[in-house]
C-alpha cells in the first residue's frame, strides 16, 4: 500500500512493509542494503556510506543511464532504532543546493511496518521533484520486502 500527501512544500509517504520494524530500519541505514535502493528508477547506487550515530554522515551517488551523477549527502540528528531516523539532505553537486531535513518513522503494523518518509523541502518544486524520487525509491525499497 502507497500514500502519498504533500503539503505546500513537504511530501510525506507511507508505504506498508512486510518486515519487522527492525529489519526495515536496518535495510534503510547499512550500506549494502541502500546500494539496492536509494537511487529512483532506472538509475543505481555507486556508493553508498553510513556513519550510524548522531553526528554521523552518510553519503550516495546515484548514476543516472546516461552517466549523470547525482550525489546526496548529510549528517544523522536522531537515531532510535527500530522507530525513527532524522537525517539533513543535501544535494553535493548542485551549487547553492540547501539543506533539508528527512524524517523516516517506523511504526509496528500487524502486517509488518508502516513506513513513514518527511521531507521538508524550501519550495514547491523541490517538493514535486523529491515526491517523484522518493516515490521511485520507495518502490525499490519495498521490494526488498515482498
Amino acid at each position: 500500500m502507497a500514500v502519498t500527501e504533500s503539503s505546500s512544500t513537504t511530501v510525506r509517504l507511507t508505504r506498508i512493509l512486510k518486515a519487522a520494524p527492525g529489519r526495515v530500519f536496518s535495510a534503510w541505514t547499512t550500506p549494502a542494503s541502500m546500494k539496492l535502493w536509494a537511487a529512483p528508477g532506472d538509475m543505481t547506487v555507486d556508493h553508498a556510506s553510513a556513519d550510524l550515530r548522531v553526528g554521523g554522515r552518510y553519503e550516495i551517488r546515484m548514476r543516472a543511464p546516461s552517466g549523470a551523477e547525482h550525489h546526496v549527502a548529510g549528517t544523522y540528528r536522531d537515531i532510535d532504532p527500530p522507530n525513527r531516523l532524522v537525517y539533513t539532505w543535501q544535494w553535493q553537486n548542485k551549487e547553492g543546493a540547501p539543506e533539508t531535513i528527512v524524517t523516516v518513522e517506523f511504526r509496528a503494523h500487524a502486517t509488518g511496518t508502516e513506513l513513514v518518509l518527511i521531507h521538508d523541502l524550501p519550495d514547491t518544486d523541490a517538493r514535486d521533484r523529491h515526491e517523484d524520487g522518493w516515490s521511485r525509491c520507495l518502490d525499490k525499497f519495498a521490494q526488498l520486502f515482498s
